[in-house]
């Protein structure tokens, strides 16, 4: 263990993934023992970087959840970061659904008061959808820091996601808890 703090960043299928290792340097830079767990497609996406993260971050990178009775390879979160967060990713953890491991992690951390914060990533569209705002509104009510542009998710309209803002997340979660693990 590194006595560091430990944040789990958790990263979903959406253009802003691709670049996640700027994300991730950026939290090793600023104290944080960072681990990565990815969607399913978002897992696919970064295939042909998987071997570059898992070195970087020192951890293996998980996606499904793990055998019973099986020791979990990651330590313990002090922190959660969801960024991009998809609308699927949204919607489905305000309703508390846990089908896959980075909802089952993310739907947990609000029952275990962890800090959470979520950096939306979708398209207008999806933005309008009512169950959109509703989640938004019941994750914030949970505590779960939603951070939105002026006009709504960061990349509304779509787009690369080349100026996603993966400080102004990480600022969040400024300064790091203390590990007391």
């Amino acid at each position: 263990m590194s006595g560091m703090p430990v944040l789990y960043v958790i990263g979903c299928a959406a253009p802003p993934v691709l670049k996640i290792q700027t994300l991730i340097t950026s939290a090793i830079d600023r104290g944080w023992d960072t681990c990565l767990i990815l969607t399913a497609t978002a897992d696919r996406w970064l295939a042909d970087s998987t071997n570059t993260l898992t070195e970087l971050t020192g951890n293996p990178i998980r996606t499904n959840y793990k055998l019973p009775g099986r020791p979990d390879v990651l330590p313990p979160a002090d922190a959660m970061l969801v960024a991009p967060a998809t609308s699927n990713t949204i919607n489905k953890w305000a309703a508390g659904i846990s089908d896959t491991l980075p909802l089952g992690l993310i739907t947990e951390a609000i029952g275990k008061g962890l800090p959470l914060v979520a950096l939306p990533f979708l398209n207008e569209a999806q933005a309008k959808h009512p169950a959109f705002s509703r989640s938004v509104e019941i994750l914030r009510g949970a505590g779960v820091q939603i951070l939105l542009g002026e006009e709504g998710p960061h990349g509304l309209g779509g787009g690369s996601g080349a100026d996603f803002p993966w400080e102004l997340a990480l600022d969040r979660l400024e300064p790091a808890p203390t590990n007391t693990k």
